[in-house]
């Protein structure tokens, strides 16, 4: 089973910094499992400099849902994000919230089956303004529900704020 540090914060609330320092500071060659789809050109900027923040050291794996297909046995990954893998899920699945969490669970349990020492980086929702849209209210539902069952089965969780990681676990 995996070791896993759970990071959830808000948007820029240095989630991504301080799992890769983590990650760092055990592994001098850890796996960098990005999830995100370019949905347009500003996402591809931002992609852009988070590999070269992240410099030669990490090895990058791109995948945005089957993360239970991936073979990291004995490595120290950070998974960066939850919330870009579940809006994948969510996407193709029709914005099916039931169908989305069960395949959510399906394939982190798969996933987190393996020996790795395993950073997840999420982000909370539901602390800032209220979705106006339906579709939004269920996608915040989706991941609050997927922040919840990952936390529970975290060895650590870090709430990021400003910055300054709070252990809450």
């Amino acid at each position: 089973m995996a070791t896993i540090t759970f990071i959830t914060g808000g948007q820029r609330s240095g989630k991504s910094k301080y799992a890769q320092h983590l990650a760092e500071k055990v592994y001098t060659n850890p796996v960098y499992l990005a999830t995100a789809r370019v949905w347009d050109d500003d996402f591809k900027k931002r992609i852009e400099r988070h590999k070269s923040d992240r410099g030669d050291k990490w090895q990058t794996i791109e995948e945005p849902k089957a993360i239970s297909k991936l073979h990291l046995e004995g490595r120290t990954v950070v998974l960066d994000c939850i919330t870009l893998w579940l809006t994948n899920i969510f996407h193709d699945n029709g914005y099916n919230v039931d169908l989305s969490l069960k395949e959510a669970i399906t394939e982190w349990d798969g996933f987190t089956s393996q020996n790795m020492l395993l950073m997840v980086v999420s982000n909370e929702l539901g602390m800032g303004i209220h979705a106006e849209s339906e579709i939004s209210r269920k996608f915040s539902d989706l991941q609050g529900w997927m922040n919840q069952y990952i936390a529970s089965k975290a060895d650590d969780v870090y709430l990021m704020i400003s910055g300054i990681p709070v252990k809450i676990k």
